[in-house]
């Protein structure tokens, strides 16, 4: 699928470079005329603050990413892009208000999947569909972890067990949000049956699965890397499409046979619909070259995350595909 980027041709930059001096021109003798600038063609967009409404609590992994985002916001959009918290019921409060804003380019906000999730187990009305999607930039890597002590060396050790065993695991989620959908996934996968335990975050269930309350759990890099490397829990795979970096030992479900469990956690913006087109390419465009700036990049990787780029397209398609599966799963995030 073609990117913004792709479809600016030297061609098309140079006729949009001559037309632009021609405007210019025009609006110079006219203002020279009449001592009159339209606003509307005056104003270069954007030309003041653009307000960044983030879904969820402070310090959170969302909120963490997308201050990061925030703070090379004015270096690479040319406008500050300040965080407004706006926390309450898996996100949907502030995506409300979203919704409801001004189209006119000077607010956006942040989705993940577990906006799918939330509208499928009838938490919210609201899709991703209902808004204009702008960028993907961060991609956090999802890792089925467990108990150190556990007899699951392997992957295929806790997909023989588990699918003997139907009930018998207890897997830590955050019900009806997107850790539960990946739970899901890898249930639906190896012919399972888990039991599921509910969670308000990651560093819940992950400190529940170090004290042995829980069997197995959806966990990250941030929240669950330290506890692996003092022996206290074990990754057994990692949802992405090659192995991560920084834990190079834990395969991969799509190596171990399993070329559908994508499991990333994709923090994006979106805007209200109805903003104009060429706004959206601003926005594109600057977050684009946002996601190939080396500090920025540093930043992300600092925060257990990694920068994955998808253009306004490219990330509707995204979403669409997940949403797919959430629905195809909706009866299994019912229990």
């Amino acid at each position: 699928m073609l990117d913004y980027t792709t479809l600016k041709t030297t061609a098309k930059d140079a006729t949009r470079h001559l037309t632009g001096s021609a405007c210019a021109l025009g609006l110079a003798l006219g203002v020279a005329a009449t001592g009159v600038v339209p606003a509307a063609v005056a104003a270069d967009y954007p030309d003041h603050a653009i307000e960044f409404i983030v879904p969820w609590s402070p310090g959170g992994g969302s909120d963490a990413l997308m201050r990061i985002i925030s703070n090379a916001a004015d270096d690479h959009i040319g406008q500050p892009m300040p965080v407004i918290n706006m926390p309450g019921v898996s996100g949907t409060v502030g995506l409300e208000a979203l919704a409801e804003s001004e189209p006119d380019g000077y607010t956006v906000g942040q989705i993940h999947e577990g906006l799918m999730a939330a509208n499928a187990t009838g938490l919210t009305q609201l899709n991703w569909d209902d808004f204009v999607p702008i960028a993907s930039l961060a991609s956090s890597p999802q890792y089925l972890v467990v108990n150190a002590d556990s007899d699951w060396n392997t992957f295929e050790e806790f997909a023989e067990y588990a699918e003997s065993h139907p009930g018998d695991i207890r897997i830590g989620t955050t019900l009806g949000g997107i850790p539960h959908v990946h739970s899901a996934m890898i249930e639906d996968a190896i012919d399972a049956d888990f039991r599921y335990v509910g969670f308000e975050g990651t560093g819940a269930r992950i400190r529940a699965l170090v004290g042995g309350h829980i069997d197995a759990a959806i966990g990250d890099v941030s929240s669950s890397l330290e506890f692996v490397k003092n022996g206290d829990l074990r990754f057994l795979a990692v949802g992405t499409q090659e192995r991560v970096e920084r834990t190079p030992e834990v395969p991969t479900f799509k190596e171990l046979g399993y070329d559908n469990l994508n499991l990333t956690i994709n923090r994006g913006i979106i805007a209200p619909k109805g903003i104009a087109e060429d706004k959206i390419e601003t926005l594109a465009n600057g977050l684009e070259a946002m996601s190939e700036d080396p500090a920025f990049i540093e930043r992300v990787n600092r925060v257990g995350a990694e920068v994955d780029f998808m253009g306004p397209d490219a990330y509707a398609s995204y979403l669409s595909g997940v949403d797919a599966t959430v629905k195809r799963l909706s009866g299994k995030l019912a229990r």
